[in-house]
C-alpha cells in the first residue's frame, strides 16, 4: 500500500530543484500511507512530475523503490495498491519477448515490463488486484490515471489554473501552490444527503475522483483528456444469469471463487492476518484464511463492555473453532471518543460514517502486529446482506396498493402533529406494541410519512438511504447533482428490484462509504487493508448466480452461509447481527456536547456561509430537547464543520 501524487504544469515558472522541493512537499503529506520509503521524478521537458510514498509489502528491497521507469524507458509510473496475480503476468511476458532481467520480484516492476510489452490498457486488463496508477507515457507525451475495478484505492485529480494536479488523497493535491480552496456546494449537498461523497464528485471545486474501473488518459500533445472504462460493474450486475444446475454448483462457485481470491490476496513479504468480527463475511474469510494456512492466522476484534452491542465475545468463540492466533480489545467509551479530534484529518472530505471509530480503533490495533489485515467488507452488496433491500420490497408491496394521492395526504397529517402529539395520542400503541416507553413513537412516525409519497421502488429507496432528504434546504446556493441512484444514465437496470438496490449500492455506497472508510482509517496507521470479496472474478460470479441463492426464505446471504457453514458451526453465526454501536444521540447530550455547540455557533456559521443557521439551530435544539432523536444528520453537519476547520483555513 502506498500513496502518490503529481502534477502536470506546461506554463510553471518552477525549476528542477524547486519540482522537485514542491514534490517532496506533496508526498510528505502522504507519509501515513507509504512510511518506508519515498521518491520523485520530474521532466523539465514534459513539465511533468511524481511523487511517491512506499508500504513495503511485496519486494522490501530498493529494488521496489518508485517512480519506476520501464526497462525500454518509456513509461515511468507510482502505484499505489496489489497486483495480486503479478507472478503470472511475468510468465506471460517472458513468453512474449526475451526474458527481462528482473531485478526484483515487486508488482511494480511487472507493472512496468506490462507496459513495455503489451500497452497500458492491455496490461491493466491483465491485473487482478487493487490500485490507483499514474503511468506518464514520455513518447505520446501522455499521462494515464488508472483506478482498480471494484475503487477500493482512491484517486482525485483536476485542473486548478494552468496546472492539473492528481492525489491518493487531497490533502497532496492541496500542498501543490496552484490548488484553490474552494469548497462545492452541490457536493456539499450530495453529502448531506448521503453522509459521504459519491463520485466523481468532490468536495473541492474542480476536482474530480477518477471512477473504479476506468482510466483517464490526458493527451497533453494532442490537448485532450478522455475517460476510457476497462471494467464495468453497472454491465457485470445487469449481464445474464448462468443457469445454475444444483445448490452444489452455486456453493462449488462461491467457494472455489473465494478461495482463489483469498490465496491470492494472502502474498506478502510481511506479518498479515485479518478482521475478525464473528459475523458470516469476516468468519468465512478467516475460515477459508485458515484451511489454506499450515500456522495459526492473526485475527483482531474489538469489543464493548456492554453485552447489548458486544460481538467480540462470538468473534473469539469462532477463532476459538478455527484455531487462530487471536487478539481482542475492549473499547472504552473514551477510548471511541478519543478518536473524534482526529477524524478531519485521517478523512480529508466530509464524511460521516460514524462506523468510521470502530474502523480506526481495530485498524489500530491489528497494525500492533501485523502489517496487512483482510476484511470482510463488500460480502453484503454481492450477496443480499442488508436488512434494508427486504424491508425495502416489503413496504413497497403494501404502499404501492393505495394511490399516491391518498399516501400523500396521510403523510401530510402525520407531519402536521408534532413528535410529542402523536407520542401521547399512540401511547396505547407504544404500550402494546412497540414495549414500552422508551421507543419515541413519534419521531419514528415522522421518519415513516417521508416515504410514504415514493412515486416508485426506486425513488422509495433512494428516501430509506437518504439522511437529510431535502439537503438543499440546508446548504446555501447548494443543488444536488445526479449520481448512481438517481441518474438514468448510471442506474443499473435490473431484472430483480432488490438486486437493483444491491447493484446501485456496489456501484456507490460501497465505494464511497465503505472502501472509503477503510481506506482512510487503515492508511491512517500505515496498514493495508485487502477485500477478498472485492477479486473482480469473484464479484463476476457472484452476481451470475440468481437471486435465489443469495435470498432465500428471507434468509440472506444464503450461499455464502453454506459455505462458511463447511467451516463453522452454525450454531455459532446464527444470531441476530449487532455491530459496533457508536451512540451518537447520548453523546451528543452529554460528552460531545461542548465540542459540538461550538461548532454550531450561530455566529461561526454565519461567518462562513455554507448551512442554513435556522435549520442547523432547530435541528440542534430539537435533539437537546429529546423531542427528535437527530443523532445522525448532526454528526454529517459536526463532521463538515469539523473538516472545514481543519482544511478550509484559507477558505
Amino acid at each position: 500500500m502506498c500513496g502518490l501524487a503529481g502534477f502536470y504544469s506546461p506554463r510553471s515558472k518552477l525549476t528542477p530543484d524547486s519540482a522537485m522541493t514542491l514534490l517532496r512537499k506533496m508526498g510528505g503529506h502522504l507519509v501515513h500511507r507509504g512510511p518506508d520509503d519515498s521518491g520523485e521524478w520530474f521532466d523539465d521537458a514534459g513539465s511533468i512530475g511524481l511523487a511517491h510514498r512506499r508500504l513495503s509489502i511485496q519486494d522490501l528491497s530498493a529494488a521496489g523503490h518508485q517512480p519506476m521507469r520501464s526497462p525500454a524507458g518509456r513509461y515511468v509510473v507510482v502505484f499505489n495498491g496489489e497486483i495480486y496475480n503479478h507472478m503470472q503476468m511475468r510468465n506471460e511476458i517472458e513468453s512474449d519477448i526475451p526474458v527481462p532481467r528482473w531485478a526484483g520480484h515487486s508488482d511494480t516492476e511487472t507493472l512496468v515490463a506490462g507496459f513495455d510489452s503489451w500497452g497500458v490498457k492491455r496490461t491493466i486488463e491483465r491485473a487482478v488486484g487493487m490500485f490507483a496508477i499514474a503511468v506518464w507515457d514520455s513518447e505520446a507525451e501522455r499521462l494515464y490515471l488508472i483506478r482498480d475495478r471494484a475503487g477500493e484505492k482512491p484517486l482525485y485529480y483536476g485542473w486548478q489554473g494552468e496546472s492539473f494536479i492528481f492525489g491518493s488523497e487531497l490533502k497532496a493535491i492541496a500542498a501543490h501552490p496552484d490548488f484553490k480552496r474552494e469548497v462545492c456546494r452541490d457536493a456539499l449537498t450530495i453529502y448531506f444527503r448521503h453522509n459521504y461523497i459519491p463520485g466523481p464528485h468532490c468536495i473541492w471545486k474542480g476536482m474530480k475522483k477518477l471512477l473504479p474501473g476506468t482510466m483517464l488518459v490526458c493527451d497533453f500533445k494532442g490537448n485532450s483528456e478522455a475517460v476510457e472504462t476497462y471494467w464495468s460493474g453497472k454491465k457485470v450486475t445487469e449481464a445474464p444469469k448462468h443457469n445454475i444446475g444444483s445448490e452444489n454448483q452455486a456453493l462449488n462457485l462461491v467457494e472455489d471463487s473465494l478461495n482463489r481470491a483469498i490465496e491470492r490476496q494472502m502474498i506478502s513479504d510481511v506479518p498479515l492476518g485479518a478482521f475478525l468480527s464473528g459475523g458470516v463475511d469476516s468468519s468465512a474469510v478467516v475460515a477459508l484464511m485458515q484451511h489454506q494456512s499450515d500456522l495459526p492466522v492473526r485475527t483482531f476484534s474489538i469489543g464493548v463492555h456492554d453485552k447489548q452491542y458486544n460481538e467480540a465475545e462470538f468473534a473469539l468463540m469462532v477463532a476459538r473453532h478455527l484455531k487462530t492466533q487471536h487478539t481482542e480489545f475492549y473499547v472504552s467509551p473514551q477510548d471511541a471518543l478519543d478518536v473524534v479530534p482526529s477524524l478531519p484529518s485521517i478523512y480529508d472530505e466530509p464524511f460521516a460514517d460514524s462506523s468510521q471509530i470502530p474502523t480506526f480503533l481495530v485498524s489500530k490495533l491489528a497494525r500492533e502486529h501485523v502489517s496487512v489485515a483482510l476484511s470482510g467488507d463488500a460480502a453484503d452488496e454481492l450477496f443480499c446482506g442488508y436488512n434494508r433491500y427486504l424491508l425495502t420490497q416489503k413496504l413497497w408491496h403494501h404502499l404501492s396498493k393505495l394511490p399516491v394521492v391518498m399516501r400523500k395526504s396521510l403523510a401530510n397529517i402525520i407531519l402536521s402533529a408534532s413528535p410529542d402529539l402523536l407520542n401521547w395520542l399512540l401511547y396505547p400503541l407504544k404500550k402494546l406494541v412497540l414495549n414500552g416507553p422508551s421507543v419515541n413513537i413519534g419521531d419514528k412516525a415522522h421518519k415513516g410519512a417521508g416515504v410514504l409519497a415514493s412515486a416508485d421502488i426506486d425513488e422509495l429507496y433512494l428516501r430509506l438511504v437518504s439522511l437529510w432528504r431535502n439537503p438543499s434546504l440546508l446548504v446555501k446556493n447548494g443543488f444536488e447533482p445526479l449520481t448512481v441512484l438517481t441518474d438514468p444514465a448510471r442506474k443499473p437496470n435490473c431484472e430483480d428490484s432488490i438486486e437493483s438496490m444491491m447493484a446501485a449500492d456496489m456501484l456507490s455506497y460501497m465505494v464511497d462509504d465503505i472502501l472509503v472508510k477503510v481506506d482512510r482509517a487503515s492508511m491512517a496507521v500505515s496498514l493495508e487493508t485487502r477485500a477478498p470479496f472485492l477479486d473482480h472474478d469473484l464479484i463476476e460470479a457472484a452476481w451470475s448466480l440468481p437471486i435465489e441463492y443469495k435470498l432465500r426464505k428471507g434468509t440472506s446471504k444464503w450461499v455464502l452461509r453454506e459455505v462458511l457453514y463447511k467451516h463453522v458451526p452454525k450454531s455459532l453465526i446464527e444470531r441476530p447481527k449487532m455491530g459496533f454501536g457508536v451512540p451518537l444521540n447520548d453523546w451528543l447530550r452529554g460528552p460531545l456536547r461542548d465540542w459540538a455547540e461550538a461548532l454550531l455557533d450561530e455566529r461561526k456559521l454565519i461567518t462562513q456561509g455554507y448551512l442554513s443557521v435556522e435549520v442547523v439551530k432547530n435541528t440542534w435544539q430539537e435533539h437537546l430537547d429529546g423531542t427528535r432523536n437527530w443523532g445522525e444528520r448532526l454528526w454529517a453537519v459536526l463532521m463538515f464543520q469539523s473538516w472545514l476547520e481543519e482544511h478550509g483555513r484559507d477558505v
